[in-house]
């Protein structure tokens, strides 16, 4: 694998790379799009890239501003293939061949990118309860997600909403959020996005 071997910090990035990163047509670039500066910087330290991080506006972002990094390596972008990451991937995402030891990083960046952690009130009972989801324009990689988490961690709660034609969620609520976060935010961890990780932590001391 030359450089790049799996590691906590390649399986965090990957996550990253697909929910808000893409690959370029001309089998090298790779680039990551994020509103959190944070994001990027844990990004460009988890692959140690030193490339420069722009600014780029958006009318996605209520602020207007995007952060950006991209870099050149052929080697990385050729791994990536072999995953099943893709250019134009939004639709086409399927399973990808993240090796079992490093799933839960892949999750934590997968979450940090498309993703987010809130508190619903259950309908029947009002008990305000922990919820999960996962974010992708892609069912088939939704469904991969849920069944590889079921295989993984004996988690089969979750359950996938889908509330347009453009958006689909990977949903976990009550005990199967809180196994599921407590194994992605594992004892020792050392890159994540420090908003959703301390909403996380707010919650569970409620």
């Amino acid at each position: 694998m030359g450089r790049f071997r799996w590691s906590v910090n390649l399986a965090y990035a990957v996550g990253l790379i697909t929910t808000d990163g893409s690959l370029s047509k001309d089998g090298r670039h790779i680039v990551l799009v994020s509103k959190d500066i944070e994001q990027i910087n844990n990004f460009a330290k988890c692959l140690k890239i030193t490339n420069k991080i722009s600014l780029h506006t958006s009318n996605y972002n209520p602020s207007g501003k995007y952060y950006h990094i991209q870099f050149s390596n052929v080697e990385l972008y050729r791994i990536l293939i072999g995953l099943g990451l893709t250019p134009n991937k939004t639709r086409t995402l399927a399973a990808l061949k993240i090796p079992d030891s490093y799933f839960a990083d892949f999750l934590r960046g997968h979450l940090d990118g498309d993703g987010n952690i809130s508190v619903v009130s259950h309908k029947e009972s009002q008990y305000p309860q922990l919820r999960l989801r996962f974010c992708s324009a892609s069912i088939n990689h939704l469904e991969w997600m849920k069944s590889s988490v079921s295989k993984l961690y004996n988690i089969s709660g979750g359950f996938i909403s889908k509330p347009n034609k453009n958006t689909q969620y990977l949903i976990y609520a009550k005990a199967d959020s809180i196994k599921l976060l407590e194994l992605i935010y594992y004892y020792g961890v050392k890159y994540f996005l420090s908003r959703k990780y301390n909403y996380y932590l707010q919650k569970m001391g409620e």
